[in-house]
């Protein structure tokens, strides 16, 4: 029992002594479990120490990788090598036997955590994977994967046919191999080629999409053959049936999972996160949607990392998948399961055999082999797709990073049977090589491609849309009473959700004792209707070639008092509240009734209060819109959304400024510096609806009130709709100021508070 104290009374001073010390302390707590284990024969204690030290090492050289400019997930590997027959294992063998026995009890035990690894990878990275991009560079991006994925993979099968029979597990079966082969030199790594796109900001860059677009596209092509060729393995012989079935039972498997399967995986998500009450149970329902897609493709003779792919791009296209919970979720797979799985697949990789003269000859004609095939097919892909030849050759140094998908694929290889350990680890050396050769090529590539002008203006007006506040809308939550103000919100907040697709929840406030039962049924189904109508009115007026993302309208009945079920439900993840009831002026300012919903929700807010004909014809009436506009955070939002709803109802918005004066020489003027500070605001709005096609007209009052200048225009000009920027003050009423609370009492048009 001395074992345990001793190493506890280190941990403060290795802490002071840094890293190193830190990995000292980890190994020794490691080898005492470990020396513990074997001697009492307990494999679970073995199991433990093995864990840690894959996580510790492998945590420790990814940091170092990470500061010299190499991928984490690179020192992750070496982690593995060093810790495996390669280094230590020649260094302190019996340090690496006691932490790493070859008992096969306790490999089956790593290989388990290995094999979900690769699931939860897979499944990482099809959360990753942006159809969208690969949409938006279509034609590229299939002309470079197509030549990306055959060259290299010609390259490769003609290897595998050339190869000596020393190296084949099965010679009867050179062909099984061969493909495989092909496969593994054909795929790229789009992790890594991502984050060194992200790094160099060239995020969106014409050329940094295309290269990314062509890297998903290769894998999602690459993960097809391997999961083909899986199927072929599993049936021991490669003949026109075995081929037909794993081929027809994959397409029949893509087909459906993006048809109707992408609808059960986002009901699945958003029913989880708006039923469950518990801790994390979105990430729960992701790992079962996972695990079941992935027995769904073994059932059918293919390899479970395709479902677990398929099943990432799916909850990545969910719009309930929130930040926090990817955020959660990546941790988890980062934090463990990365470091374990590219570790154990290090201690698989045994650099010793590079000894041996013609192993190592071939390892480096497999790297020059493997380089050759990619570099060209992708340039050549390249060309064929309309890019220059800089940037083509940017591509091509992009490309030729295999990084932790060869390592994957490597290690599918080897579990199945149709790779031996020498060829093996001759992959790993190259996928270690070309890797760590390509961010300072890409990087030294990136530099030299110009940017055009078209492109700059593209790049601007994105930077604008990132800045928005409705284009960063994912759900919103509409809090309404069934009264003609309820559906004059509802149509707004079909026509704000129509602009993009955005998912709304209706949270019927109807008291029970006013409505009953069926009759209470059809108004929330009219609530919906309204909805889906305005936004389909909006689909209407957008036009263009290209297919509007649907609205997804869910009605939430609830039994609770109206703030805690609106503080309830905005717990479940909202971007936006919009509020429209019944009771919403009184003399002094809100309604009390509109105050308790909005202390129920700590962020961005719309409160709707109409009047006149929008409240006599709620769905029907026109939309005059006037926004004032003041230059600040709050004013630019209500200034994005009045241009989201003109748009949606083709109509063009009038933006207001109230300047204010100064004396010189007893007369009023305006300084340089005021006048400059108008022309900036006004000129900001207007771009911002020239970029959605919305006709703009400016209006300045001067020496007025701002309400009385913003009524001033109302009567002028006939405007019905005003969509005002607001901040919430303190105190125990809802209360946006004074020039909010005296357009609130004295405006006869409908306004459209917006809150921060």
């Amino acid at each position: 029992m001395t074992r345990p104290t001793v190493l506890l009374s280190l941990p403060r001073a290795c802490l002071r002594a840094g890293p190193c010390a830190v990995a000292t302390l980890g190994l020794s707590a490691a080898t005492a479990c470990a020396a513990e284990g074997s001697q009492a024969g307990a494999s679970d204690v073995i199991f433990l120490a093995q864990l840690i030290t894959l996580m510790l090492v492998g945590r420790l050289l990814g940091e170092v990788m990470n500061r010299i400019g190499q991928p984490s997930v690179m020192g992750m590997l070496l982690g593995g090598i060093v810790l495996g027959p390669s280094v230590l294992g020649v260094v302190w063998p019996a340090l690496q036997h006691a932490i790493f026995p070859s008992a096969p009890e306790q490999k089956a035990m790593l290989d388990g955590v290995a094999q979900f690894g690769i699931l939860l990878l897979l499944l990482l990275t099809g959360m990753e994977t942006d159809l969208k991009l690969v949409r938006t560079v279509g034609k590229a991006a299939l002309s470079i994967s197509v030549a990306g994925v055959a060259v290299p993979f010609i390259c490769g099968f003609a290897l595998g046919q050339l190869m000596p029979q020393s190296l084949l597990p099965h010679p009867d079966q050179r062909l099984l191999t061969s493909l495989f082969l092909g496969t593994a030199l054909s795929i790229s790594s789009i992790k890594i080629v991502a984050a060194v796109v992200r790094e160099m900001g060239f995020t969106r860059r014409n050329l940094g999409q295309i290269i990314v677009a062509s890297a998903i596209c290769e894998d999602s092509i690459g993960w097809v053959i391997i999961a083909i060729i899986f199927g072929l393995a599993q049936a021991g012989t490669i003949d026109p049936m075995s081929v037909a079935k794993s081929v027809l039972g994959t397409a029949v498997f893509l087909i459906a999972s993006f048809t109707f399967g992408r609808r059960i995986v986002y009901f699945l998500i958003r029913w989880t996160n708006d039923n469950f009450e518990s801790d994390f149970p979105v990430i729960t329902m992701i790992l079962v949607i996972m695990g079941i897609m992935a027995l769904t493709t073994h059932f059918i003779g293919v390899h479970t990392v395709l479902g677990a792919f398929v099943a990432g791009v799916l909850v990545g296209e969910s719009p309930i998948l929130s930040k926090h919970i990817d955020e959660q979720l990546r941790g988890l797979i980062l934090a463990f399961f990365m470091p374990v799985f590219f570790g154990i697949a290090g201690l698989s990789a045994d650099l010793t055999v590079r000894k041996d003269a013609t192993l190592f000859l071939m390892t480096l004609g497999l790297i020059a082999i493997a380089s050759f095939g990619k570099f060209a097919g992708a340039f050549i892909g390249g060309e064929f797709g309309g890019l220059t030849r800089r940037e083509a050759f940017a591509l091509a140094c992009g490309m030729n990073a295999r990084g932790s998908t060869e390592v994957i694929v490597a290690t599918i290889g080897l579990s199945m049977g149709a790779l031996t350990q020498d060829l093996f680890t001759m992959i790993v050396t190259m996928a270690v090589a070309t890797t760590m050769a390509m961010p300072p090529m890409l990087r030294w590539a990136l530099g030299r491609v110009p940017l055009s002008k078209a492109e700059k203006q593209r790049l601007e007006r994105e930077e604008h849309e990132a800045r928005g506040f409705v284009s960063n809308l994912e759900r919103l939550l509409l809090a309404v009473d069934q009264s003609p103000n309820g559906k004059f919100a509802g149509r707004l907040a079909g026509l704000l959700a129509g602009t993009g697709g955005i998912a709304i929840t209706v949270l019927p406030l109807s008291d029970g004792d006013k409505t009953g039962g069926k009759q209470e049924k059809t108004k929330e189904d009219r609530v919906e209707e309204a909805v889906k109508a305005a936004a389909e009115d909006t689909t209407l007026a957008q036009g263009g070639d290209d297919e509007p993302a649907p609205v997804d309208v869910t009605i939430r009945k609830h039994h609770a008092p109206t703030g805690e079920a609106v503080a309830k439900e905005a717990k479940k993840g909202y971007d936006l509240l919009v509020v429209g009831v019944e009771n919403t002026r009184v003399k002094n300012g809100f309604h009390q009734d509109v105050s308790h919903i909005a202390s129920a929700l700590e962020g961005p807010l719309a409160i709707v209060a109409g009047s006149d004909d929008h409240l006599k014809h709620p769905q029907q009436s026109p939309l005059h819109i006037l926004v004032p506009v003041t230059g600040n955070e709050v004013s630019r939002r209500a200034a994005d959304v009045a241009i989201a709803i003109a748009r949606a109802s083709d109509r063009p918005i009038t933006a207001l400024y109230v300047a204010t004066t100064g004396t010189s020489n007893g007369r009023k003027r305006r300084g340089f510096r005021a006048r400059r500070r108008e022309q900036a605001i006004m000129r900001d709005v207007v771009e911002m609806a020239d970029r959605h096609d919305v006709t703009t007209r400016t209006a300045v009052h001067t020496d007025v009130a701002p309400h009385e200048a913003i009524l001033a225009e109302v009567k002028q000009r006939g405007h019905d709709l005003i969509v005002m920027g607001v901040s919430r003050r303190p105190g125990d009423k809802l209360f946006f100021g004074d020039t909010a609370a005296a357009v609130l009492e004295k405006s006869p048009a409908s306004i459209v508070f917006v809150a921060s």
